[in-house]
C-alpha cells in the first residue's frame, strides 16, 4: 500500500525561487518529506517485511521552489461556521507571514463566511494588511464575520474570478472544509489555477488527522472555570447537583478533556458512549448513591450527548446542514428535577451553559502558538502551488492534508481507548450507564 489516500494536489510544476533566504532556515522542506501515519513499530512491521512504502503524511514547511510569484499574487482569506479561539490569531498569522516572508502586498478578508462570495453580496472586500491585523490576535471572534451555508458553487468561483484571486484561505471545520473541496473541484473543472488551503477550525477537536485543532485548548480552559463554579455550588448545599454543558456535537473531547483536568466531575455523558437515565444502572439510580454518600454531584454533558433521548427524531437541518439537535442540557436538568420530586429527595440543581462565552473567548498562549503554526505552515502550502488540502497535526508535526481525507468524517473518542478509560478511573463512574 503506498501512499494515494494521502496524496496532495498541485497546480502544477513549482519553478520560482522562494522568497525565503536560504540561510534562514535549517534547511527547506522536502516534497519527500514525510511522516507515517502509524508511528507504532508494530504498523510499520508489515511495509519493512514487504518493501512498501509506509502510508504517510506531506511534511508541512517552506519549499525551496514556489508556485506563485509574489508580487503578482491576490490572496483571499474567509472565516465560516461558529465562532472559536483563534480565529483573529490565524488571521493575523496568514497576512505577517505573507507581507513579511513572501513579500506579497495584494491580500483581502472576505465578509462574513462563504456568503460573502455570493453574486450579489452587499459588503466590499476587507484590505489585509500588518498595520490593520497586529493586535487581533489578542481578540475574541473574527474581523471578517462569518455565517453557516453557502450560495451555489459556481457563483462563488465566479465571484473569486472577479477579484483575480490566486488563493483562497477558508479557516473552518468540515463543512466548510466541504464547501473548500466543492469550490476547487469547480475551479480545476474552468481550468484555473486558483489554489485552496484549508486551516481546521473546530472547538470540538473533531477534525480527523488533526490531533489538536486550534482553540480546543482555549476552550477548555474556560470550560474548566464552568464545572469549578459547579463544584463550588454542589458542595455549598445539601444534595448540590452541579450541570454543566459544553459543546460536542459528535465528538466529546472538550467535557472528557474538562473532566479529566479539573478532577472535579462525577459523570461525563460524552456523543460516543450511549447512556440510560432510568432504571437499574442508570444515570438517575446513580446519581442518587452518590448524593446519599456524598451529598453532591457534578454532571458534564456534551451537546451531542444523550441524542436518543431527548431529540426524538428531528429532522430539522440548520444553513451548515447540519441536524439540529435537542437541547440536552435542559431536558437532563427537567428530567433530574422530576425524579428526586417523585422520590421525595429534595435537591439544590444549579444549571450552567457556558457556551458562547467560551467561543467567543480570546485564545491562550498555547493556542496562540497554534494558531501561528497553522497560518504559516498553510501559506508555505499555498506558495508552493499545493491546493486541496488543509494543513494537519499528526504526532507534534504541522502536515498536509487531502479533503478527500477529511470530508464527511469526524475524529471521535474511541470508547474502547485510553481517554475513556481514564474517564472511568477519573469519575468512578460505570464505563456503560444504564445501558
Amino acid at each position: 500500500m503506498g501512499n494515494n489516500r494521502f496524496e496532495i494536489e498541485s497546480l502544477g510544476s513549482a519553478s520560482i525561487d522562494n522568497t525565503i533566504r536560504k540561510e534562514d532556515l535549517p534547511r527547506f522542506t522536502s516534497e519527500s518529506d514525510r511522516i507515517a501515519f502509524d508511528p507504532h513499530l508494530e504498523g510499520l512491521k508489515k511495509y519493512f517485511s514487504s518493501g512498501e512504502t509506509p502510508e504517510g503524511f506531506e511534511i508541512a514547511g517552506p519549499r525551496q521552489k514556489i508556485f506563485f510569484s509574489p508580487t503578482r499574487t491576490k490572496v483571499a482569506v474567509v472565516t465560516c461556521g461558529g465562532l472559536c479561539p483563534g480565529l483573529n490569531a490565524v488571521i493575523r498569522g496568514i497576512v505577517m507571514e505573507l507581507w513579511h516572508r513572501y513579500g506579497c502586498r495584494n491580500i483581502v478578508g472576505i465578509p462574513f463566511g462563504y456568503q460573502g462570495l455570493s453574486a450579489g453580496a452587499e459588503t466590499e472586500l476587507i484590505e489585509l494588511t500588518p498595520e490593520r491585523v497586529k493586535n487581533i490576535h489578542e481578540e475574541g471572534g473574527t474581523i471578517l464575520g462569518s455565517s453557516r451555508g453557502s450560495p451555489p458553487v459556481s457563483e462563488m468561483v465566479d465571484v473569486l474570478e472577479k477579484y483575480n484571486i490566486n488563493i483562497l484561505f477558508t479557516l473552518g471545520g468540515d463543512g466548510t472544509m466541504r464547501g473548500a473541496n466543492e469550490i476547487w473541484q469547480e475551479i480545476k473543472k474552468r481550468g484555473h489555477k486558483i489554489a485552496v488551503v484549508g486551516i481546521p477550525k473546530t472547538i470540538d477537536n473533531d477534525i480527523l488527522y488533526v490531533k489538536r485543532s486550534f482553540g480546543f485548548e482555549s476552550a477548555v480552559e474556560r470550560a474548566s472555570e464552568a464545572v469549578y463554579a459547579a463544584n463550588a455550588e454542589s458542595e455549598g448545599v445539601m444534595n448540590g447537583i452541579g450541570l454543566v454543558r459544553l459543546m460536542g456535537r459528535d465528538s466529546g473531547f472538550i467535557a472528557a478533556t474538562v473532566t479529566l483536568s479539573t478532577g472535579r466531575v462525577n459523570f461525563c455523558l460524552i456523543p460516543e458512549i450511549k447512556f440510560r437515565l432510568d432504571g437499574p444502572g442508570g444515570l438517575l439510580e446513580l446519581l442518587k448513591a452518590r448524593l446519599e454518600k456524598r451529598h453532591h454531584a457534578v454532571i458534564v454533558v456534551a451537546e451531542g450527548a444523550g441524542q436518543d433521548l431527548c431529540q426524538h427524531q428531528n429532522s430539522e437541518h440548520d444553513a451548515s446542514g447540519n441536524i439540529k439537535f435537542g437541547d440536552v442540557g435542559h431536558f437532563l436538568k427537567e428530567r433530574i428535577a422530576c425524579y428526586f420530586k417523585e422520590i421525595g429527595m429534595p435537591i439544590s440543581l444549579k444549571y450552567i451553559d457556558p457556551s458562547y462565552i467560551i467561543r467567543a473567548n480570546p485564545p491562550n498562549t498555547a493556542d496562540k502558538l497554534l494558531c501561528a503554526r497553522f497560518a504559516q505552515n498553510a501559506v508555505h502550502a499555498a506558495m508552493a502551488g499545493k491546493t486541496a488540502m488543509l494543513i494537519g497535526y499528526w504526532h507534534g508535526q504541522m502536515t498536509h492534508v487531502p479533503f478527500s481525507a477529511v470530508i464527511g468524517q469526524k475524529q471521535k473518542i474511541n470508547p474502547s481507548g485510553e481517554m475513556y478509560f481514564n474517564i472511568i478511573e477519573t469519575t468512578g463512574q460505570p464505563a456503560k450507564i444504564g445501558v
